[in-house]
């Protein structure tokens, strides 16, 4: 079984979508040249009718403005594609795993057990990337860290405010290694993968 090693707190927590946005990319300058023009609009219906939750709001809000991308040829964020919300699971009758973290109950620490992971980032170096999700609103779901080290750990922001402070190096990155503010790919349409030389 794995140990959870701790909990990092932001000084302030950011709960508006677009002050956490702006707060990423200011950290991030070169996430901005992927900027769309106008928000993507998504059936978030269908998105958390498949994921069997809402999402929480600074996630949405960042797909809604971005494709999926990648950090400093490490960190890996899964956004949905605009009208790709979830065609392969009912063309083939059967519901994604895109939502449902397959990590084995066994292995996690005792405090997570019966704890539901929603995956939505991972590493090059197998690290796994999770919202915790308690009986409340996603609103107060942790960011909860498994890294490939052994080590989980979590964070009481958002998603995108956990991504500005790793950047920053606000946030101590325990039992991962630093991770430097560069875009080093992105997701393009059809669902290819442009990686920055």
């Amino acid at each position: 079984m794995e140990e959870l090693i701790g909990t990092q707190r932001p000084t302030r927590r950011i709960l508006d979508p677009a002050e956490a946005i702006a707060v990423l990319e200011h950290t991030v300058p070169g996430l901005v040249a992927l900027r769309r023009h106008e928000p993507a609009v998504f059936d978030w219906r269908a998105i958390e009718e498949e994921a069997g939750r809402a999402l929480p709001a600074d996630f949405k809000s960042l797909a809604e403005w971005y494709p999926a991308f990648g950090l400093d040829d490490f960190l890996h964020i899964m956004l949905p594609w605009p009208g790709e919300e979830a065609p392969r699971a009912e063309a083939e009758g059967t519901r994604s795993e895109r939502w449902h973290s397959d990590y084995p109950v066994d292995l996690r620490p005792a405090e997570l057990i019966s704890t539901p992971l929603v995956p939505w980032g991972d590493s090059t170096e197998g690290d796994n990337f999770y919202w915790s999700v308690p009986g409340d609103g996603p609103g107060h779901w942790l960011v909860t860290i498994c890294s490939r080290n052994g080590p989980w750990w979590h964070y009481e922001g958002g998603v995108v405010q956990f991504l500005a402070e790793l950047c920053d190096g606000t946030l101590e990155p325990w039992a991962l290694p630093p991770v430097k503010p560069r875009i080093t790919g992105w997701a393009v349409e059809g669902g290819g993968w442009h990686q920055e030389g």
